[in-house]
């Protein structure tokens, strides 16, 4: 398959004569898309944590690994099926029971791409403001927004080989551009800060770490490695993975840490408005750039969500071609895009409170996913394919009563800014608690995580006795 050729394959297994590359090829798709400039406002969120320089770094970048190193497992199934993620968790789960996680992904992936694009597109109107104050904020918008939604689009139609492509060159254009940036912001730089906070706020640095990168790609992980050989090392296939999807934003993290301690009135503002606040330091002949910086590294995680959006659609059960799903993403990308941009004027913090909900139960989810391609799939070397395919069990109740379970719980210790889903969440949280470290932590996403894998590993390990006792 070509670069240039629209990707055939759905979610399918992909035949091995179709499979190329190396383990160390998935570096660059997972490099581009987390080195976007939030990686900055996350080391200034991670100190908001009262720790100071070096437990924000450590903490931060253990988070980082620990969280990406599950998207690089995950990745192990689909190097050794060739099938993308949510495809495989019909094994766990069933083929109708898979449906419950895979909506939940499909409405997390497409609210990614809707709120990066929705930031590429303000991004730009902000740098093209300073730079040609004459022209109307809303047509700077507008015009920003249709290159974005264009090219995620666009991208994502042509499919797996395009990606791989524009993520590499989008990954080498970030690094320079964002070295030069650094070394214009470094006087800024600085130390002074104080840890406050005691071993609570160590571990709360570390699952903040979590909930801001990886555990929001579990279930994207396979969806790029299916393409590789099914022979290729698993050890390869997870470390390449963690190491891309983690790198890149520690660096960024780093520099947001030194931020808060050196100019700490800038950094409270990249905590809210990253892009433009970040801006206001930068010398003009820098800002084309700079949005370049800008604007990339939102339309990189833009592009693998839709990809992976659209086969979650087809792992939902929706009868089109992959590259038609990725079309109906798109428009759906457009639509909400437009609304955030140009009709709403409090919808983004209520959507991303909802997408911290959807974030529990990715979490439950890859906990039940790994447990089961571990302990009954011999880490995804024997998935059977008739456990994948229409006809296929309908439900699997231990994944189910697994996934609700840790789900509840997880929700019940999550905080929500937004006063309605408040409502709904943080319900097994004291006032206090929610007020603490405990409570912007959002403890209850590892919470889920960990109590979901415990709960299917206790059900199986049950069923699979009682099934040996009744054979004998």
């Amino acid at each position: 398959m070509g670069t240039m050729a629209v990707e055939q394959n759905g979610i399918n297994a992909v035949p091995e004569g179709e499979r190329r590359g190396r383990p160390r090829d998935l570096f660059w798709p997972w490099a581009g898309s987390n080195l976007s400039l939030f990686g900055v406002a996350f080391g200034v969120y991670i100190v908001g944590l009262q720790l100071g320089v070096v437990p924000a770094i450590v903490t931060g970048a253990i988070g980082y690994a620990l969280s990406f190193l599950l998207v690089g497992l995950v990745a192990i199934g689909g190097a050794r099926s060739g099938v993308p993620t949510m495809t495989l968790g019909r094994a766990p789960f069933g083929y109708h029971g898979n449906k419950l996680p895979t909506l939940f992904s499909y409405i997390s992936n497409v609210g990614w791409e809707i709120v990066l694009v929705t930031l590429a597109a303000q991004s730009g109107a902000e740098i093209l403001r300073r730079l040609a104050p004459g022209i109307p904020a809303t047509t700077t918008t507008a015009v920003c927004f249709a290159v974005a939604a264009l090219v995620v689009i666009a991208v994502g139609v042509y499919g797996h080989a395009m990606i791989m492509v524009v993520q590499r060159c989008l990954t080498y254009v970030f690094v320079v551009l964002t070295v030069v940036y650094m070394a214009l912001m470094a006087p800024r730089l600085g130390g002074s800060l104080e840890t406050t906070a005691g071993p609570g706020g160590w571990v709360g640095g570390v699952i903040f770490a979590m909930t801001l990168l990886g555990l929001g790609w579990v279930n994207c992980g396979a969806d790029y490695s299916r393409y590789l050989p099914a022979n290729s090392r698993p050890r390869s296939v997870a470390l390449w993975t963690m190491l891309g999807g983690a790198l890149p934003p520690m660096v960024l993290l780093v520099f947001g840490v030194l931020l808060a301690g050196g100019d700490p009135k800038l950094a409270e503002a990249a905590g809210a408005n990253p892009v433009a606040a970040l801006a206001e330091a930068l010398p003009t002949w820098f800002l084309l750039p700079y949005l370049l910086t800008a604007i990339g590294g939102f339309l990189a995680g833009a592009i693998m969500d839709i990809y992976s959006s659209g086969l979650s659609m087809l792992a939902l059960g929706v009868p089109v071609r992959r590259h038609y799903a990725v079309l109906i993403d798109g428009v759906l990308m457009v639509l909400g895009g437009y609304y955030l941009l140009f009709v709403s004027t409090s919808f983004l913090a209520t959507f991303q409170a909802f997408l911290a909900i959807a974030g529990v139960v990715m979490a439950a989810w890859v906990a039940i996913f790994l447990v089961d391609m571990w302990r009954l799939r011999a880490g995804g070397a024997s998935y059977d394919e008739r456990l994948l395919r229409q006809g296929a069990p309908a439900l699997n109740g231990a994944g189910l009563v697994s996934l609700v379970v840790a789900s509840i719980v997880g929700l019940g210790l999550i905080v929500s800014a937004d006063p309605y889903i408040a409502r709904v969440v943080g319900f097994l949280m004291s006032e206090e608690l929610k007020g603490g470290t405990f409570g912007s932590a959002n403890i209850g996403v590892v919470i889920a995580l960990v109590l979901a894998g415990l709960l299917y590993f206790a059900i199986t390990a049950v069923g699979g006795r009682r099934r040996e006792d009744a054979r004998a």
